[in-house]
């Protein structure tokens, strides 16, 4: 097993470039599925997320080349099958979005209920609803979802609450279909845009992503293309709010300054200095990290996932600053982490105050998800002593060479390997 060991303490100082968007890249990897020809991807972030979805396309029996690290040549032509292996799928929250790229494809899908990070009940009765409109019906067995229709027709959908991955299934199961599909109050992340723009260069006809009404018009066929995937809007964001907490002067390249403009906004606010270029932002910190108080929304609003990276950086902030998540249950597990490297956080529900401290210390600690891990990171990087992380693999799920890139800003992070105490006890 690995883990982070980091010296904190040091400004981050010089330029890092940021990979391609996880979010965007699970969901265009999948949507290969829909190709009647091979693809190439490019820009595809090296983190765990996308190796899986490269694993389990394999698994069904399509071709992926990669010519460098970042890109994939893939086809799935010779997937015969619409069963998405189990002990895959359940890895990954995104495993979800097989079940509409396969019902689009073969008419019928079984997906086992997606993994991922805990962050509390995240069901998927909003794709269901949408494969629903579409003509599918389906059944839950063992754990696997299983949805077919004997055809699948344009209809409107109207979404109860505001999905992400509700959008996305809506959008896969709808680029093949008969006829003409709304899809109502859909989700407007820059992720779901790329995936429409994505699709729409293959030859696909959907019209409208970024808003809240999407019209997919189903096509026969879909041709190869060459893509390159957006950058990362939240690993953008997590430099940003690393070079604010380290007080340093980061350019941060390689991103798309419009998606980050609530981020941007609030470290603003903070009094953070953040200049905006064509395709990079410079952050830089001159004076006292103020309070200020943050609440997630959807797009366009601040993005729940940059709530635990912020949070870290209220934690040494002057005043109480209250943070407000309505999107998930668990998404501050992180805050007993924080409060052993000396953070005061008093969580309620979805509401944590968190009240300003001098600095804070380094401790050993554990990231509980994804983005909790990033904001542990932060606390590392700026914290006094020796912090030292474990359960990295969250972390590594959508950060590429996280470890690397900090050490080229000037931190002193270093990846270690290390045997569990309970492996020794059992070796011995």
């Amino acid at each position: 097993m690995y883990k982070y060991v980091i010296n904190g303490g040091r400004k981050l100082e010089g330029e890092v470039s940021i990979s391609g968007a996880k979010n965007a890249a699970v969901a265009i990897v999948a949507a290969t599925i829909l190709c009647d020809e091979a693809c190439v991807l490019e820009n595809v972030p090296d983190i765990s997320d996308t190796a899986i979805c490269a694993k389990i396309l394999r698994e069904m029996g399509a071709t992926i080349n990669y010519t460098n690290k970042n890109t994939m040549l893939v086809d799935t032509r010779n997937i015969k099958s619409p069963k998405v292996p189990p002990e895959l799928a359940r890895t990954m929250r995104a495993s979800s979005y097989f079940l509409g790229t396969l019902l689009g494809r073969f008419r019928e899908a079984f997906v086992p209920m997606p993994g991922g990070c805990d962050l509390g009940d995240r069901p998927i009765d909003q794709h269901i609803k949408a494969f629903n409109c579409l003509g599918a019906h389906h059944e839950i067995i063992n754990g696997i979802v299983h949805v077919k229709a004997d055809d699948l027709i344009g209809n409107q959908i109207f979404f109860d609450i505001n999905t992400v991955g509700g959008t996305i299934n809506a959008i896969f199961a709808a680029v093949k279909a008969k006829g003409l599909t709304i899809i109502e109050n859909a989700a407007k992340e820059p992720h779901i845009v790329d995936l429409a723009n994505f699709l729409n260069t293959m030859g696909a006809d959907i019209r409208g992503a970024g808003t809240d009404v999407i019209k997919v018009r189903g096509v026969n066929f879909l041709k190869g293309v060459t893509y390159g995937i957006i950058p990362d809007q939240i690993e953008a964001g997590t430099y940003m709010v690393a070079a604010a907490a380290t007080k340093g002067n980061v350019l941060i390249k390689n991103v798309i300054p419009k998606h980050l403009e609530s981020i941007t906004v609030n470290l603003r606010k903070m009094g953070v200095k953040v200049q905006e270029f064509d395709d990079s932002v410079r952050v830089s910190v001159d004076g006292p990290l103020m309070r200020t108080n943050i609440k997630t929304l959807p797009h366009p609003g601040f993005p729940t996932d940059m709530q635990p990276q912020f949070s870290a950086l209220l934690t040494i902030a002057d005043g109480t600053s209250i943070v407000t998540d309505n999107i998930f249950d668990n998404r501050f597990r992180y805050a007993g982490e924080l409060r052993k490297m000396g953070a005061d956080i008093t969580v309620k529900d979805k509401v944590a105050i968190i009240q300003g401290v001098e600095g804070l210390k380094g401790a050993p600690v554990r990231a509980t998800d994804l983005r909790a891990g990033a904001a542990l990171v932060i606390a590392g990087l700026c914290a006094e002593g020796r912090t030292e992380i474990d359960d990295i693999y969250h972390i590594e799920r959508g950060y590429e060479c996280i470890d690397e890139k900090l050490a080229a800003l000037g931190a002193d992070i270093k990846r270690v390997y290390f045997q569990p105490k309970n492996a020794m006890a059992a070796s011995s």
